[in-house]
């Protein structure tokens, strides 16, 4: 039996909208929103209707529910008893691996699970989590994070990606778990031993692509996470993929060094990435932590992916919180709208632009492979996030009141 339809007039960013041809051009203010009533029944949306110009001006701001496209779930929420006080790369790796050695099913399912409602509620559909892959927790964290995956399959879309050193995957051993990880519908991904390795990072990159086009799976690499040797990593990749045909999706996250090199140089290697079809995925929240740290100096240039360099290229570029009170970043969270307010400061990127908000949105969607690119059209999942703001400085302010619509249901988090 078919719901009754609701409704709701809030301001929309008219670049996440798609109005019907013949409708009025609807009217769009300085902060790139357009005044709109939308209707929904049965878990989709009607066609968007913008207000006529006499109307009030609504009092709330809504966005699609939206996707995170780097996250760890399986360390989250580990800093308290594995810190990493000294915020260094090479301290954040030796806290990783002391809590790895005593990882457990059940810590991974409990810090899941927090981490889901959380995102859930602040309004997140989807997450892709990369997955410690070797050693002593592995097994109990792709058990939990499957079956994580399971439970919220209804309401957040959880996709996997085993992290790997890159030669692994050159292994006996690193073939036959590929093959398993592509059975259960996960991404392959790799860290580089060294970024300075020069050919035999190239050899390991075309095993991993061979290894991944071969089971038709994914790919989604830790790049160039460092502040010096600016770009080795990536323009090993480019020769790699130079005289290979590549079908599947390959998504590069960090390449915070590429930041460090000129203008000129940025650009050259994003009309190359372009032309093979790489994604990217910037992460400047945990990057601006540790990166370009000295003792007793305050960081002046940070490295940190040329997002707007790259998007002028041609490339798809999205932006995710990556690591959440874990060895990496003792702060964060999973809300997109805190990372949209805190990347603001450290990427320049506004969301009243066009190219400032897909990042966050459709970028993100298109990088992940999502069914719904999460434009507001007709036929369009109901599944929205309610903001009272009516600009962005207020949705930007925090704490971000919110209302959260799944299927046209509101979503509230279950008390435990």
């Amino acid at each position: 039996m078919s719901q009754p339809s609701q409704s709701l007039e809030a301001w929309v960013p008219r670049s996440l909208v798609e109005i019907p041809a013949g409708s009025p051009l609807p009217q769009v203010n300085g902060d790139g929103l357009t005044p709109m009533t939308l209707r929904w029944s049965d878990g989709h949306l009607h066609a968007p209707e913008p207000l006529p110009e006499h109307a009030s001006s609504p009092k709330t701001l809504i966005m699609p529910r939206l996707a995170d496209p780097h996250v760890h779930l399986d360390k989250a929420f580990s800093w308290a008893d594995h810190p990493n006080r000294i915020g260094t790369y090479d301290g954040a790796m030796a806290a990783n691996l002391r809590e790895h050695q005593t990882r457990t099913h059940q810590a991974v399912l409990q810090r899941g699970q927090r981490a889901l409602e959380q995102a859930c509620s602040s309004g997140l559909r989807a997450l892709r989590s990369h997955v410690d892959s070797l050693g002593d927790g592995a097994e109990c964290s792709w058990n939990a994070l499957l079956e994580l995956r399971d439970r919220w399959q209804n309401r957040i879309e959880l996709q996997l990606v085993a992290l790997l050193p890159l030669d692994y995957w050159s292994t006996s051993e690193g073939c036959q778990f590929a093959r398993w990880v592509a059975s259960v519908g996960g991404l392959l991904g790799g860290v580089p031993v060294s970024h300075s390795a020069g050919p035999r990072l190239r050899d390991q990159l075309r095993a991993l692509i061979a290894l991944a086009e071969d089971l038709g799976c994914g790919i989604d690499l830790h790049l160039d996470e460092s502040d010096r040797d600016p770009a080795a990593g990536l323009v090993q990749l480019l020769a790699a993929l130079q005289d290979q045909s590549v079908s599947i999706p390959i998504t590069c996250s960090h390449l915070s060094s590429v930041g460090l090199l000129p203008v000129p140089d940025r650009q050259r290697l994003g009309e190359r990435m372009a032309g093979q079809g790489l994604c990217v995925v910037a992460l400047p929240l945990t990057n601006a932590w540790l990166l370009a740290r000295q003792p007793g100096v305050t960081p002046t240039t940070r490295p940190l992916a040329p997002i707007r360099c790259l998007q002028r290229s041609g490339v798809c570029v999205a932006v995710g919180c990556d690591n959440v009170a874990d060895p990496w970043y003792p702060a964060g969270g999973f809300d997109p709208i805190t990372l949209m307010a805190q990347s603001l400061p450290l990427a320049q990127l506004a969301p009243w632009q066009r190219l400032g908000l897909a990042p966050f949105t459709t970028a993100a969607a298109e990088l992940m492979g999502l069914r719904w690119d999460g434009l507001l059209r007709k036929g369009a999942p109901a599944d929205l996030m309610i903001l009272e703001a009516s600009s962005w400085s207020e949705a930007l302010m925090l704490p971000t009141n919110r209302s959260i619509l799944i299927a046209g249901h509101s979503w509230t988090t279950p008390t435990r």
